[in-house]
Order: C-alpha cells, then structure tokens, then sequence
C-alpha cells in the first residue's frame, strides 16, 4: 500500500453490491417478514419457524454461559457506563434579557436498532458499546438483530451481553435485510428511528441507502490500526498490536510510524514469528500483505504529522512520553497512551466506545456516544414588549433576504398591520 492509497481510503461501493442490496431493500418492504424467512434460509442456511429469540430461549444461553465471563461482561458494562454516563447533557435555558426565554431542550431518541454481527464473528462486546450509551441516553426501547447460525440458534455469549446490556427484545436476522426490517418495519421486527452496529459490505451499503428514512451512527469500513512508536517499545508487543487489527479481516489497515530503524526491523521480524502461530494468520496475513506498511521517519513528531493526516481509527502513542505528544494528535478514533496500553484493551474492558470512526473520517466525526442516542431541540419565549423592540431588526432582514412573508409575521405582531 502506498501513503496516497492510506491518505485516498475510503469505503467503496460495488454497483453488483448495490443492486443487490437494493433488491433486498424492496423485498423486505413489500414482502416483511415472509421476505426475512426466505433470505435467512438462503444466506444463513437457517429454516426459521420464528424469527424472535423467546424468553427461554435468552434465559437457557444464560446459563449455559461460563460464570467468569458473565463477571468480565459485567465489569466491561461497569466500565461502559462510568465512562459514558459523563456524556450525558443537560437541558439549558437563557433568561438574560427581559421578556425572552431561549433553551435547548434534550430528547431521547424513542426507539434504537443495533446491529451485531454473527456467525464466526460474534461480538458480545458490541452489544454492550452499543446498548449501554444508548440506555444512558434514555432510549426506551433498543431491539437487536443478529444472523442465526443453521441450527436457528444465536450465540450464547451475545444473548448474554443482550441481556446485561437491558436488551429485552432479539431477532434472527442479518445481512442488508435486518437492515431493511429495522428501517421499514415487518409485522415481527418494529420500525426503528435509528440503527447503530457494524456489519461486511452489504450491511453497510444498506445502512447508506435507508439514511434518511432513519438516521444511522456511520458506515463503518475496515478495521484500522496505526502505531507511532519510538526505540523504548518492545518488537513483540508493537508487532501483537498491528495483528491485533489484521485478524478482523483480509481488508483491515495495520500501520506502524517510528523514527527507530532499529524497531521498524525486529517488528517485521515479529511479525513474520507471530503470524506462524496466530490462529486467524491467513486473514492477518492478507492484511499484512496488502495493507500493511512500515512508514521510518526522523521525529517522532514528524510521525504525529504524518497520522494525523491518515487520521485513524485507533492510534497507539507508543512512546516513553505519550503525554508530551497527545496534545499534538488532530486526528484520531481512539487514542492509547503508552507502551503498556494495547488496542485490544479499548475494544472490551476500558471504558470508551469502540465504535470509531474510519477510512479517515477520524478528521471529522466522533466515536460512538451518549449524543447519538439523542436529540437537541432549540425554544424560544418572547414577551409582546421584547418582540416590539427587535421587530424592526427582523422585518429589515426579513426584507433583505426578499422575504415579504416572514416580515409580516412580525409586523402583524409589532405594528398590527400586514407591511
């Protein structure tokens, strides 16, 4: 990969994609859920008799979860929630001037879908970076969807997260037509206002499509990992750390930034040791190879220079003094500090959202948040006595802009005349 083709990514959309996908959209709103049972027997391999998880069925995937685990998911909510509920807002109101209230009034968004990914890549831990900001929020329904495997079963794990997480309502569906379900409505799934949760290629160029009719958090493209590290990092850690994004798929970018040409050589020797044992090392191995990239600079700083304008998903300050540079970083999903804080720890247990913004959107917009899960709207009280002082002010650059009309819904008021 060269550094134009890291400052040039982006999500690309195939127009077979496309069309696919605007297939399936039309499907599912015509035809609901007898449109869901046919994709998920055709996709999924999976003969549905319903296509909500029952109570005994969430209840029984409790269970059969290992009890330390359920403690991790429980620590991992802990953390979510403490970091997250510091992101809640408060209304305001401006009562400066005579006669005059203005505020901002917060209102959860009603209902949310999120997104969860299936089969070999379940993710219990984007139930919860999803659920809990949302839940915070005071969303009051949030209704998840997830592929089915062929028996018709979902994984334990995230039904337990589903349920941590105050998730009281699942369904066995995936791919662009849980996206279309959740947009549109069916008889069994309920039309949502928003769709949070990542998803491959279809999910995504659904998610583009039906913006607008809901909202959506982002279009999440590949996972991104840039590491700036100086001679104090360790090769094998550096090295686990860019494998650590490879493994998610052949597409994932793994980018290391360091002004040592020593470490730049042992973390491709690293690299070459650690891929013979990573169970996923095909995948990481196709990333490597085609997105991967070692980048030697003079500074550390000029490493700074250069990730800001890759902008990434996740960036690691691998470095003696992370602190010295942070305040240097422009552009970055999340940030790690130091030799001893992975990536890794940010996906699961740390507290701030993993859900980051990619492909460079890193230069603006944010990581998942409370403020996704709601809605700001503005208010404004006028006395008759402090609308007659600034009336005029309006009807003059109501006139300006050729609006005759909203000039005289003032002067109706201020003068009691139609100008």
């Amino acid at each position: 990969m060269k550094k134009e083709d890291i400052l040039t990514r982006g999500i690309c959309f195939d127009p077979e994609i496309e069309r696919t996908v605007d297939e399936i959209l039309a499907s599912v709103r015509t035809n609901g859920d007898q449109a869901l049972y046919e994709y998920n027997r055709r996709f999924d391999h999976a003969d549905l008799s319903s296509l909500e998880v029952s109570q005994e069925e969430m209840q029984k995937a409790y269970k059969a979860v290992a009890s330390k685990f359920l403690e991790t998911l429980k620590l991992a909510r802990k953390n979510i929630e403490d970091f997250h509920r510091r992101q809640v807002r408060s209304q305001f109101v401006i009562t400066d001037q005579p006669g005059v209230v203005l505020g901002q009034k917060i209102t959860p968004i009603e209902r949310v879908g999120l997104y969860v990914p299936g089969g070999t890549a379940a993710y219990p831990s984007t139930v919860l970076m999803n659920a809990v900001p949302a839940k915070l929020a005071g969303v009051q329904e949030v209704v998840m969807v997830t592929p089915p495997n062929e028996d018709g079963s979902i994984k334990p794990e995230v039904l337990a997260a589903a349920q941590i997480a105050g998730i009281s309502r699942v369904f066995k569906v995936g791919g662009a037509q849980a996206i279309a379900a959740l947009c549109y409505g069916t008889k069994t799934i309920p039309r949502v206002d928003k769709i949070t949760g990542p998803g491959n290629i279809y999910v995504a160029t659904a998610k583009r499509r039906v913006y607008g009719m809901v909202d959506i958090d982002m279009i999440a493209g590949p996972s991104e990992i840039l590491v700036i590290a100086d001679e104090t990092s360790k090769p094998a850690q550096v090295a686990a750390d860019l494998l650590s994004q490879a493994e998610h798929d052949r597409m994932a970018s793994a980018v290391l930034v360091t002004d040592s040409l020593k470490l730049a050589k042992e973390v491709q020797e690293e690299l070459k040791k650690q891929l013979m044992t990573l169970p996923r090392s095909e995948i990481a191995r196709t990333s490597m190879e085609n997105n991967g990239k070692i980048i030697l600079t003079d500074s550390i700083d000029e490493a700074v220079k250069i990730s800001n304008q890759i902008a990434p998903e996740h960036l690691e300050l691998s470095v003696q003094d992370p602190f010295r540079i942070l305040g240097a970083v422009k552009n970055a999903g999340s940030i790690f500090l130091g030799t001893q804080v992975p990536e890794a720890l940010g996906d699961y247990l740390a507290g701030p959202n993993h859900t980051l913004p990619t492909g460079g959107t890193a230069r603006f917009s944010s990581p998942l948040s409370v403020d996704d899960f709601v809605k700001k709207s503005s208010f404004i009280y006028y006395t008759a006595d402090a609308l007659d002082k600034i009336g005029d002010h309006v009807i003059d650059f109501a006139k300006k802009e050729g609006l005759d009309g909203h000039a005289r819904a003032i002067s109706v008021r201020t003068k009691g005349e139609l100008l």
